[in-house]
């Protein structure tokens, strides 16, 4: 889940706990829906925000026959979408 499943979510959560009037709809209890799905939400932002932060960085460091090492950062992202494999 990507940060905007968890923000629908989140929306769709606030939705039946704070918008909707009537508590219980055939045995269903909509609030309780709704905190469910701010719950979820809210851990797949987190979990989200997480492993955006934790992706992983590569130094390679440039020595030439003169002058000082030049340092090249390259970033290879975590997208499995993008994988060769």
């Amino acid at each position: 889940m990507r940060i905007g499943g968890s923000l629908f979510l989140l929306a769709i959560g606030a939705v039946l706990r704070f918008a909707i009037t009537k508590h219980y709809t055939h045995s269903v209890n909509l609030w309780a829906v709704g905190d469910i799905l701010m719950v979820v939400g809210l851990v797949g932002l987190v979990l989200t925000a997480i492993f955006l932060l934790a992706r992983r960085r590569t130094d390679v460091i440039h020595e030439g026959p003169v002058g000082p090492a030049m340092r090249t950062t390259y970033v290879t992202p975590n997208d499995r979408i993008n994988a060769p494999y």
